[in-house]
């Protein structure tokens, strides 16, 4: 299995990019690509752009029983960070369900790397996980991101008003999910 060090190894991987956990290490790069990252970023997202939020930001992930915090690691460029994909809100017992939070970095927008590390962790949590259901729920002007969850075989559920609080605001969002039984691109 590949590692993006001696201490790191990936979760899964594909041809181009691995998912891991996230460290406390991470912080520096993490932050920074944040920080490069704003315009591409406003209105949907805003992830933590200093050492001190990214402490606080990961810390509460990588503590919480209910939360698989993902990175997206480019594999041909030393395990760079290309993006996050958090699985939220996880619920055991007859649920078996997760919420997805996630982003690309500026530099790795575009470039078909989101993709190919959201297919592996739908992979991830259909299998070593187990859960049944994943959902994203996405403001309906954020075009990219809706792209990307349809891409990788979600269904659009529903719509939901004032849905989450947002930049200072209840914003609507749209419920797109997939199931461990749905037939979706790139899962065998």
């Amino acid at each position: 299995m590949s590692s993006n060090g001696p201490h790191t190894p990936y979760l899964a991987h594909g041809s181009r990019v691995g998912i891991r956990h996230f460290t406390d290490e991470d912080a520096d790069e993490f932050t920074a690509r944040a920080r490069e990252s704003r315009e591409l970023h406003r209105p949907w997202l805003f992830p933590p752009d200093t050492p001190e939020t990214y402490a606080r930001y990961a810390r509460a992930r990588i503590e919480s029983p209910d939360t698989e915090p993902l990175l997206v690691c480019e594999r041909d460029a030393g395990g760079a960070i290309a993006g996050f994909i958090n699985i939220n809100n996880i619920v055991r017992g007859a649920f078996l369900s997760g919420a997805l939070g996630y982003g690309a970095f500026a530099h790795a927008a575009g470039r078909g790397l989101m993709g190919e590390g959201l297919a592996l962790v739908v992979r991830y949590a259909f299998g070593p996980l187990r859960l049944h259901r994943l959902e994203a729920n996405i403001q309906p002007l954020n075009e990219a991101s809706i792209a990307l969850v349809r891409r990788a075989g979600f269904r659009r559920e529903g719509f939901s008003p004032a849905f989450l609080f947002v930049d200072g605001a209840w914003r609507d969002h749209e419920r797109w999910a997939i199931t461990a039984d749905d037939p979706a691109p790139g899962r065998s």
